[in-house]
């Protein structure tokens, strides 16, 4: 049994997508390729989709294409090779040689392009597939490289934009998407929230006198939890300042982020993460912990989904959010599950 484009609008196909769709039948496809050239959040929610290709192509080996500056938290677990591609740490390789390890990606039956970068353009260009599908920014670009694409919109969760490659030729995908992180929650003496107060940037951080009133005022409100303020690894990430004021109050307590089975093991135990827009939260999302992100330089609604307890604290004009906002977000999702 062969597949078949469903869709009406939002999508694209070339003449010869559906009689190509047709000829291939799910359960005989031999091999797939997923480019996904992502930091560590965006890199956690391919999971998803993923788990969706293992369950709908059952005989497919799964390569998975990412790029030398980003390997942290890559879904080893869940794809049969790796494939390196050469990243922004590697300017100085010898142009022969970046193409050498373009081509290594090899033959497919399917191609996935999730990343739609000029380097993953150059991976569909120089790798054969039966069928290639990706994200049409550009008329061009799509012609050119795919078969078949779906819109990309920064309206919506990242998920759900993979999924819908997978919608677009027919395969029914599960709602919540599921992630399958492996590991075991934390346990400590009382239950506990997790508070991330960095980011990949500078410029994605909410002030710290913000963080630190934000905290203090949850802290007493939630006494009977403990509040775990996490410290990232950088020297500019430093909680510091965030603790000065809260050094008065015993269930406050400083942390250090160690291993990502360290960070998975805090988030899937914590009641719930408050965090800037960062691949921390992210990871807490596929966890199913409940998350507050808080936004003002970066679109909320890709790193917001609509389902589960998740909410996304931002203002119209981009401003800072103000503390009395997120406050009460914190507070109505930790009501929500008592």
């Amino acid at each position: 049994m062969g597949l078949k484009l469903w869709f009406e609008r939002g999508a694209w196909a070339s003449r010869r997508a559906a009689a190509k769709l047709a000829a291939i039948d799910p359960a005989k496809v031999a091999s797939i390729a997923v480019i996904r050239h992502a930091a560590f959040g965006d890199m956690v929610l391919t999971r998803a989709f993923l788990r969706e290709l293992r369950r709908h192509f059952p005989a497919a080996s799964i390569t998975l294409s990412i790029v030398s500056n980003y390997q942290f938290c890559v879904p080893e677990d869940m794809v049969d090779r790796i494939h390196v591609a050469h990243g922004s740490d590697r300017r100085d390789l010898p142009r022969r040689e970046q193409i050498r390890q373009l081509k290594a990606l090899g033959y497919h039956d399917l191609i996935f392009d999730l990343a739609s970068t000029s380097r993953s353009a150059w991976l569909c260009l120089l790798n054969p597939a039966k069928l290639k599908l990706g994200f049409p920014y550009h008329h061009l670009q799509r012609i050119l490289l795919y078969d078949a694409a779906v819109l990309r919109s920064d309206m919506r969760f990242e998920v759900d934009s993979m999924l819908d490659m997978l919608n677009l030729i027919g395969l029914k995908t599960d709602w919540p998407p599921r992630f399958d992180l492996p590991g075991e929650p934390l346990r400590r003496e009382r239950p506990f929230l997790v508070y991330f107060t960095s980011a990949s940037i500078e410029g994605k951080c909410w002030p710290a006198g913000h963080f630190s009133e934000l905290i203090e005022r949850l802290a007493r409100a939630f006494s009977e939890h403990e509040h775990i303020v996490l410290e990232g690894v950088a020297d500019w990430e430093s909680i510091d300042e965030v603790m000065a004021p809260l050094r008065g109050l015993e269930n406050v307590t400083p942390m250090k982020a160690g291993s990502l089975d360290d960070s998975i093991a805090l988030l899937k135990g914590a009641a719930l993460l408050v965090s800037n827009d960062t691949g921390t939260r992210n990871l807490a999302i596929a966890m199913e912990t409940p998350t507050v992100g808080i936004f003002f330089s970066t679109v909320p609604y890709r790193y917001w989904p609509r389902y589960g307890r998740h909410d996304a604290v931002f203002n119209s004009d981009g401003s800072l959010p103000s503390v009395e906002s997120v406050f009460c977000a914190a507070r109505d999702l930790l009501a929500a599950g008592a």
